[in-house]
């Protein structure tokens, strides 16, 4: 109880020192470097607003007394011993600074206002973004148009202010303490592009028009310098620099291809919902593309070592910059391999299943038989009043191998397959008395290759397909379902001389009945010296002639069902 009564003590503390944006504090930070003409006014606009906390001005460093007027005027003043630049500056006075929200200003302003002011602030005390900066009227702005937005439009186009340098800005301390600020002129748009790629709610605030003292053309060059310097580093840092060229472009284009490789092999085996064919055709797409981007990949990168002086300092760049296509090809062999470890040939088939969906593709060419994924198969109950009906998947009816129509016998009770209810997927619903027998009970969840096993030894009259004949005959095989495929029979059926139908099976050492509608019209004997051998059968007007074939002429996971077990074949004339 006492532990409780703690939880719930901390929790409603935790709550309460969680504030919302009105609330928070805020700090000035005014960094400053000889500017003594204009920095009281700065100072004396931002102590005019009564929620500020604090007003800070940075000297850097100053030789016409800044320090001693920002301190007269009301700031806490933090000096410089020597010039280290804005950015060093703006990261001082931050980092002495107690506020939720850090306020930058410029000190070198003649007309800023308090309304200006608060327009920076507001938007993030309204909980309206979480950085703001400003965008002015002005004389100035030739490192903005003529170096900053040329970069900006190229490495990171997504960023469109007008302003992206304005040295006016504000954000949460949250923010600010999570990236690094530079030490120059590059602060500015340093922070806009951390706040870009990390997904952060910048705004951008027009406060009008204010007015700065103009810098000289050295000034100018090394703001631009300083500028320029920051846009390419954080667009090494971002990744927008290697995947500009050619390699990178290849590099990018090889995941791609890896990547969709992978995917479509997840929406094959583990994907249900995702047609097979999708994802066959996603497997193929991806592997072109990785196979042509790789290979331009080996070419260009072979080109490149070679033509290099310090290979090694070149095999360590390349190291970095493959590492991801080398880890998105090594997930795809080790996928590979494990689906390669799940494969099982039989009956002239390739069954590949790693744990949940089963691939079944065929190795030699047979009737109606095609590339599919089968199961799992979820047990359930039968419906209402249908206790001598099995309803079941089209995937699990090939798996065994029967078809809709056909009847198993468990426990001497005959139950005829027919189709799963629409709608339901892979669920099969099997009566509660083959359940039992089987073994299995509603929710079970079998494995494609499993559901074989679940049947084995089950009997099953099979309707034969026939073709060529407008006879009023009707065919069933009795089999016995088994797991493995043994060396087996072809059989063959002609009725009046027209083949209409062929299958195979197991035969073992044995006696084997023929029927002829419900009664039986002969036997036969089976055994491993059998040679290939025809027997005749009269129904009616028609003379069925049944030629069975040499042992090994036909592999079967099926065993034709001996006198003992039920009918090996039976004809029915309607």
């Amino acid at each position: 109880m006492s532990w409780t009564i703690l939880m719930l003590f901390l929790l409603l503390a935790s709550f309460r020192t969680i504030k919302k944006p009105k609330d928070m504090t805020v700090s000035v930070i005014i960094p400053a470097y000889n500017e003594a003409k204009t920095v009281k006014h700065v100072v004396s606009v931002a102590k005019s607003l009564s929620y500020i906390l604090e007003i800070i001005v940075v000297d850097d460093g100053s030789t016409d007394g800044t320090a001693r007027i920002a301190e007269e005027a009301g700031a806490r003043v933090i000096r410089h011993l020597e010039n280290k630049g804005k950015g060093a500056a703006i990261k001082t006075g931050f980092t002495n600074s107690k506020g939720d929200i850090a306020v930058f200003l410029d000190a070198d302003l003649h007309n800023l206002t308090a309304d200006q002011v608060e327009r920076i602030i507001k938007p993030i005390l309204n909980g309206e973004a979480d950085i703001t900066k400003t965008k002015f009227k002005r004389e100035a702005g030739r490192v903005t148009q003529l170096t900053a937005k040329p970069l900006l439009d190229f490495f990171f186009p997504e960023v469109k202010f007008d302003q992206p340098l304005s040295g006016q800005f504000a954000a949460k301390r949250s923010f600010l303490s999570s990236i690094k600020l530079e030490d120059d002129y590059g602060v500015d748009v340093g922070i806009v592009l951390d706040a870009d790629v990390r997904g952060m709610r910048v705004k951008e605030v027009d406060i009008g028009k204010i007015d700065h003292v103009l810098s000289s053309l050295g000034d100018l060059n090394l703001m631009a310098t300083e500028v320029v310097r920051t846009i390419v580093d954080r667009a090494m840092e971002y990744g927008r620099v290697t995947m500009m060229d050619s390699l990178g472009k290849s590099i990018r284009m090889g995941i791609l291809g890896l990547s969709l490789t992978i995917l479509g092999v997840f929406c094959i085996f583990f994907i249900t919902f995702v047609p097979l064919n999708f994802g066959l055709v996603i497997s193929v797409v991806g592997m072109i593309i990785a196979i042509f981007y790789i290979a331009k990949i080996i070419k260009m990168s072979f080109h490149i070592i070679r033509r290099s002086e310090a290979k090694l300092r070149t095999l360590k760049s390349f190291f970095y910059m493959h590492s991801p296509i080398i880890v998105s090809g090594l997930i795809l062999i080790a996928m590979l391999t494990t689906l390669l470890g799940s494969v099982h040939i039989y009956d002239g088939k390739i069954s590949v299943e790693p744990s949940s969906r089963n691939l079944i593709y065929w190795i030699e060419p047979a009737h109606n038989q095609s590339v599919d994924v089968r199961g799992p198969y979820t047990v359930d109950s039968a419906l209402e009043n249908e206790y001598t009906i099995m309803r079941m998947t089209p995937e699990s009816i090939a798996t065994l191998e029967l078809g809709y129509g056909d009847a198993v016998y468990i426990n001497n009770q005959q139950y005829i397959l027919n189709q799963s209810l629409p709608g339901e997927g892979n669920t099969i619903r099997i009566p509660y008395n083959a359940r039992n027998f089987l073994g299995i009970n509603v929710g079970d969840v079998i494995s494609d290759s499993n559901l074989r096993n679940v049947f084995k030894n089950v009997y099953a009259a099979k309707n034969l397909q026939l073709q060529n004949t407008n006879s009023n005959i009707t065919v069933k095989e009795g089999v016995l379902i088994k797991t493995d495929s043994e060396n087996g029979r072809a059989v063959n059926i002609s009725i009046n001389g027209t083949p209409v139908t062929m299958t195979s099976g197991i035969f073992k050492n044995g006696a084997y009945s023929i029927y002829v509608d419900g009664s039986r019209y002969k036997t036969i004997e089976i055994n491993d010296d059998t040679s290939s051998t025809s027997y005749y059968v009269k129904v009616g007007e028609y003379t069925i002639k049944i030629d069975i074939g040499a042992l090994g002429t036909a592999q079967s996971d099926m065993e034709f069902a001996p006198s003992s077990e039920g009918k090996f074949l039976n004809f029915t004339s309607s």
